[in-house]
């Protein structure tokens, strides 16, 4: 039962993050505007982490699964992808790579930052 409550939570953000999107003119994607309100949630107080973090945990570990569909969507497009393959392989490896380097950048920072906080 509390993995159902955990999960209902995290969807209930999810909603939250829809109905933004829809409210709000910006092209920002309805699950960044979830994963603010989630952010900000547990950062305030309003949420705990114990409230989610079985279930936040159980997702990530699956993570790699919920890319099956969308892969083999791009075999079912292929012929369309087939033109401009070199050009998409090389941005997915450059932003990839960027992405890589600018978390793993702040990872040490925040710690770094909290070292600092425990002396």
């Amino acid at each position: 039962m509390k993995y159902l409550k955990q999960f209902g939570i995290i969807l209930f953000v999810s909603f939250l993050g829809e109905l933004l999107h829809e409210l709000i003119p910006l092209p920002i994607p309805a699950s960044v505007y979830g994963l603010l309100l989630m952010l900000t949630a547990l950062c305030t107080g309003i949420l705990r982490l114990h409230h989610v973090q079985e279930t936040a945990a159980f997702l990530i570990e699956i993570m790699p699964v919920m890319f099956i569909p969308a892969a083999a969507g791009l075999l079912d497009s292929w012929p369309s992808l087939r033109p401009v393959w070199l050009p998409v392989v090389l941005i997915s490896v450059v932003t990839t790579a960027a992405v890589m380097a600018v978390t793993g950048r702040v990872t040490q920072l925040l710690i770094r930052r909290e070292r600092r906080r425990e002396k």
